[in-house]
């Protein structure tokens, strides 16, 4: 007995604009807060998606921008700070 509608074949590309929007969202959120978790996740996200040929390619990209662009800034400001934590809000 089957609990559950059948796979379709678009279920796994809606998959992965979900994940192209995610990466999108995370990594834009990651340049002002919890750039240590929001860059690798966006990263990690925008490469699933990019594999497994996403309908949105140009925001899964974007999105993998973002997320390195999170961790360079999280670089840069530990350089400059002296290894010291930063927050948005001074």
């Amino acid at each position: 007995m089957r609990l559950t509608a059948p796979p379709r074949r678009n279920t796994g590309r809606r998959d992965t604009e979900g994940m192209a929007v995610a990466s999108f969202v995370l990594g834009l959120v990651g340049l002002v807060v919890l750039n240590l978790v929001l860059g690798p996740v966006a990263i990690a996200l925008a490469v699933i998606a990019l594999r497994r040929d996403t309908p949105r390619p140009f925001r899964a990209r974007l999105g993998l921008a973002l997320g390195i662009a999170d961790l360079l800034i999280l670089a840069v400001l530990l350089a400059l700070d002296h290894g010291a934590s930063w927050t948005a809000f001074g």
